[in-house]
């Protein structure tokens, strides 16, 4: 504003400046020795036009400014608008947000007093009380919770039958889910959880090897480590009276000699053997966990077991039991070193290490190395070409899902690669499969097919052609020696001369005696 009020009184200014002027040139005028061409007529008229010009786009200037402070006014009076409805709309969505909120705690609330009024007959406040212990660390007359899918497992701990636990596993392992959250129940109807559960590991390591029992044997470890995985459930739930009536010294003993003869046997097994997926090492590790037996065992030797099982889905789960959250670190950086960026990934996410342990550089760096590893194996076959990479980027995807890192690492271009990856292996494995030859369907009439025992597979009796196709003897396209000399003898040619075949002869040559009316 102060520099259009600027413009308007130097404008204003004009008028004594053009007189000043016309001052100036009459002196100048009056003292003239030449005559001047031009007349101060002109020069007044030419300076009052440029001042109308300058007035007229002063005007005009004036004018556009306020129609932009009008709109502009208007706009911001517009987005006051929006903003304040925009403020009422999230404080209405709150607002009934909240109350569905209240509603369904409400409503949950009210079932879990109605489940809990229902049941508390049959529910003991607490499964091993004090009272009901022995010296021998057995459990007598204590309440179970019931079991309502599977009954039976009650009866199978109460008469401590290992072997049937195993068996019963073993036939119910399609809702496993449903096993882990009763099992763990029916263990209190054991007069000794702990020793039932020991019973069930014998067995692990077999002593006489058959090939044809290995997927039994794989089957028999998962059951023991999810009998030491129940059992610790059921520990985290007790008081310290009846845990230390539980896990007495004699079960602990009897769990360190399992664990002294299981730990001579893992000296022998290759450390990358397993690809972080040891069933040994991690029924191991679960061992010294579920009886509270870690301090009996050197570290060193337990953290380099932790590589072995680090891709196992309890892998996190288990280094809290065994203590070992303050030596994430390190065993996050083994896996680094050791190519199991993913493995790291999680365990980082899982002690929130993420920070020292960036998961997008480690993800990337993981699928570098496998995409190193399948351009050095373009000469393989087709069934192996890219492999590496494949499961690579499948995993990389996977983990990116779970931890939800979609915006620092889109998956997209992951997904391209993939459809390119197994599109080139379709390409060469058809290019590396054996051509089959196709039958050709033979001309000519074919022998009719007929069914006498009303087979309708269309396999029957054959009936040759009533008039079969005439096949020459003596074929002209078959020359040479060779077919010469296995060529039939040329047919016996009968000559009669012309007179005679103006005679009475049939077109066959045989002669006919013509009756006397035919001429």
């Amino acid at each position: 504003m102060e520099d259009t009020r600027s413009v308007a009184s130097l404008m204003d200014s004009t008028s004594s400046k053009i007189q000043q002027l016309q001052k100036a040139f009459a002196e100048l005028e009056s003292q003239r020795a030449v005559t001047f061409n031009l007349k101060w007529n002109e020069l007044e008229e030419h300076f009052h036009g440029l001042e109308r010009s300058l007035k007229r786009r002063f005007h005009e200037l004036e004018d556009q400014e306020k129609e932009y402070e009008t709109k502009t006014r208007k706009a911001q009076e517009l987005l006051e608008k929006k903003k304040a409805a925009v403020e009422a709309k999230e404080k209405a969505s709150l607002e009934r947000l909240q109350k569905k909120r209240d509603a369904a705690v409400f409503a949950i609330n009210t079932a879990l007093d109605k489940y809990n009024n229902n049941n508390a007959p049959n529910i003991s406040a607490k499964a091993f009380a004090a009272e009901d212990e022995n010296l021998d660390g057995t459990v007598q007359d204590a309440e179970i919770s019931p079991v309502k899918a599977y009954p039976e497992l009650v009866k199978l701990c109460e008469d401590m039958d290992s072997a049937g636990l195993h068996k019963f596993v073993s036939d119910n392992r399609k809702n496993l889910a449903l096993l882990k959250e009763e099992i763990p129940v029916a263990l209190k109807a054991a007069a000794n959880p702990a020793s039932l559960v020991l019973d069930s590991l014998e067995g692990f390591y077999p002593t006489t090897s058959d090939g044809k029992k290995d997927a039994n044997l794989l089957g028999m470890r998962r059951t023991c480590i999810m009998l030491m995985e129940c059992l610790s459930v059921l520990l985290s739930g007790l008081d310290s009276n009846s845990l230390v009536a539980v896990l007495s010294e004699s079960v602990k003993d009897r769990a360190k000699g399992v664990a002294d003869g299981w730990s001579q046997l893992l000296e022998s097994l290759d450390m990358d053997g397993g690809n972080g997926n040891s069933l040994e090492a991690h029924a191991f590790l679960q061992l010294l966990a579920t009886f509270c037996i870690v301090s009996d065992f050197k570290e060193d030797g337990i953290l380099k077991l932790i590589p072995m099982v680090s891709r196992r889905r309890q892998a996190a789960e288990l280094c809290r039991s065994l203590g070992l959250s303050e030596k994430m670190p390190g065993v996050i950086e083994v896996l680094v070193n050791s190519g199991k960026q993913i493995d790291a990934v999680n365990l980082a996410f899982a002690f929130g290490l993420t920070e020292k342990f960036p998961p997008v550089e480690l993800l990337k760096c993981y699928l570098t190395e496998a995409s190193r590893s399948s351009s050095q194996g373009n000469a393989s076959p087709a069934d192996e070409f890219s492999e590496r990479e494949l499961t690579g980027l499948k995993a990389v995807i996977k983990c990116v899902e779970e931890h939800n890192l979609e915006e620092q690492y889109p998956v997209e271009p992951l997904h391209k690669r993939i459809l390119q990856l197994e599109k080139t292996k379709a390409e060469k494995k058809r290019a590396t499969e054996p051509t089959k030859p196709q039958t050709k369907r033979p001309r000519g009439p074919q022998p009719r097919v007929t069914d006498n025992n009303n087979n309708k597979t269309g396999y029957g009796r054959v009936i040759p052609e009533r008039y079969p196709q005439y096949v020459y003897d003596n074929r002209q396209f078959l020359s040479g020696p060779i077919m010469a000399a296995q060529a039939p003898p040329p047919p016996q040619t009968y000559t009669f001369s012309p007179a005679a075949a103006q005679g009475n002869f049939y077109g066959n040559c045989y002669q006919y005696q013509a009756p006397p009316y035919f001429h």
